[in-house]
């Protein structure tokens, strides 16, 4: 076990979203609401 964590391992390729995809993550957490009532959460998409 202790080999396999031991070994180099390969070069990992970082990823780099597209800009689209960022603005809609942003988006969709400032639009997103959570409503807490007595023991329940409700969630609110406000778009």
């Amino acid at each position: 076990m202790g080999e396999i964590y031991s070994k180099s391992s390969e070069k990992v390729n970082q990823l780099e979203p597209k800009k689209e995809t960022i603005k809609f993550l942003l988006d969709y957490s400032k639009a997103l609401k959570v409503l807490k009532l007595k023991k329940m959460k409700i969630e609110v998409n406000q778009n």
